[in-house]
């Protein structure tokens, strides 16, 4: 047992990006949708946490990317409060990642970039969502839909003045593998400002 610890010590992974897209390859493989779905956790001035479904955009060793209307509660919760925790849980794997750090925002170009990339009709939900606000009946979003599709008929739809992103600068990044009779497998990263990434092991 302990020379079977010691060789799997041996050739525990140093890079967690690499891991990690690893374990996305294989995500989007077998995931029967969105395998780039992640729960964003954040917590505002008064400490009380939120959580909700985002889409992962970009990732790697700068950090994971998503966007947002910059209105929105989680933006505001992230002005208070500039830190996050993500968690991929990829079912079809029986794993999950989660991922701790302080947040940064995406630059203009980057947002412009990827806000041109989106379908039309998304790039139009944009204009006519204040998200997160209060919403008296469907129908007036509706209505503010069709407004912007007659807006900006004819010609490209530019982004939001406040619609941007946000990229979560990793910390700690656990990867989570399912065994049997819950005798789980917890690798940790964690960043060291002098020494790079670490790794170890969690109990399950």
């Amino acid at each position: 047992m302990v020379a079977a610890f010691a060789r799997y010590m041996r050739h525990m992974a140093t890079d967690p990006f690499a891991l990690f897209e690893s374990w996305f390859a294989e995500a989007r493989a077998s995931e029967p949708n969105d395998p780039n779905a992640m729960a964003v956790a954040t917590a505002g001035g008064d400490g009380r946490p939120s959580v909700r479904m985002v889409l992962l955009k970009e990732h790697g060793p700068d950090g994971f990317v998503f966007y947002t209307n910059l209105d929105s509660r989680k933006a505001g919760e992230l002005a208070a409060n500039p830190h996050a925790a993500l968690l991929f849980h990829w079912k079809s794997l029986r794993r999950q990642v989660r991922v701790e750090g302080p947040i940064g925002a995406v630059s203009a170009a980057q947002a412009d970039a990827y806000f041109a990339s989106r379908a039309r009709d998304s790039q139009l939900g944009a204009w006519a969502s204040d998200q997160s606000r209060p919403l008296a009946e469907r129908a007036i979003f509706e209505r503010r839909f069709e407004e912007m599709q007659a807006r900006f008929e004819g010609r490209e739809v530019p982004r939001p003045p406040r619609w941007g992103g946000y990229r979560v600068l990793p910390e700690r990044i656990e990867f989570w593998s399912d065994r049997a009779h819950r005798l789980h497998e917890r690798r940790l990263f964690s960043r060291d400002a002098a020494a790079g990434w670490r790794e170890s092991l969690l109990y399950p």
